[in-house]
């Protein structure tokens, strides 16, 4: 039997455009909060975070489309079915749904990148936004070296053509998931066995894993068409960063001056972990949300 990660939760199930169902949970009471997560992860990386958040808060979490449990629509002409805009007014009809039309945002990795989307797409709907251990997408683009593109060969990988690194990563999708996240995580046994079971089970379906390849192929097409037609533009709600000193983004950029670059009042810090903040450490962000969120 499946461990549930966010017992007392509620499940949804909401279409937010004809055919594309997205699986949500919904817990607590208060000002509204939706939590994105991030490749490889589900909505179940907030284990540790949304209860506490819960007790003074509505916390809503949902799996992007392409990942978990939420619908994988194909990606159709140039993979813009996985465009963060088309994510982000997931996240915004989720929201609606559930009767929250103004919210904080809070997004690790590609839920980060949505949340970026978002921001800019729907200022009105963001109260608040917390990026984890991301620099901008266009940003880490211009910016790719060897280093980088070494350490983040996936960047690279997924965007290669189908059904190229779907089949590679079909031939061992249980070795290649273990890689990815014991690589990211730098703080050993914060994936316990049964989250990364969580992860495998989605990872071992072909749509997911295909959908995955399409929100990479839709980053690094459309998605840098709509930043470019966007590069004036600023996140005006407050903006807060944190990352991982010790993974890629922390040793790679000056994260806080990339996004004094595309928003107005940013604040942030780096924690002493890798990548996936919320796993790793999550009583740091728990306090640091606390502050921010208010």
């Amino acid at each position: 039997m499946a461990t549930d990660f966010l017992p007392g939760f509620d499940r949804h199930r909401i279409e937010t455009e004809p055919g594309v169902t997205i699986h949500a949970r919904s817990g607590g009471s208060g000002p509204p909060v939706l939590l994105l997560h991030g490749h490889p992860q589900t909505l179940s990386t907030w284990l540790h975070v949304a209860p506490r958040l819960a007790e003074r808060r509505t916390v809503v979490a949902m799996d992007l489309r392409g990942y978990g449990d939420s619908d994988k629509p194909p990606g159709g002409e140039r993979h813009a079915a996985y465009a963060k805009r088309a994510m982000a007014a997931d996240a915004v009809a989720v929201m609606r749904a559930l009767g929250h039309e103004r919210f904080a945002l809070v997004g690790h990795d590609r839920g980060g990148r949505v949340a970026h989307r978002l921001a800019l797409d729907h200022p009105e709907r963001v109260a608040r936004v917390a990026l984890f251990d991301i620099a901008p997408t266009a940003t880490m683009y211009a910016r790719t070296d060897k280093a980088f593109a070494t350490r983040y060969f996936w960047w690279f990988f997924f965007i290669q053509p189908h059904p190229l690194p779907e089949t590679l990563i079909g031939a061992d999708p249980e070795y290649f998931l273990r890689h990815h996240v014991e690589g990211q995580s730098k703080t050993p046994g914060s994936t316990p066995p049964n989250l990364f079971a969580e992860y495998l089970r989605c990872y071992g379906d072909p749509a997911c894993r295909h959908a995955i390849c399409e929100d990479y192929r839709a980053a690094a097409g459309i998605d840098l068409e709509h930043d470019a037609a966007d590069s004036d533009a600023r996140i005006t709600a407050p903006l807060l960063a944190l990352w991982g000193a010790k993974g890629v983004v922390g040793q790679t950029y000056d994260v806080l001056e990339t996004w004094r670059e595309k928003a107005t009042n940013v604040s942030g810090r780096a924690l002493d972990c890798g990548h996936t903040l919320q796993e790793e450490r999550p009583e740091e962000v728990f306090s640091e949300l606390s502050a921010f969120l208010g």
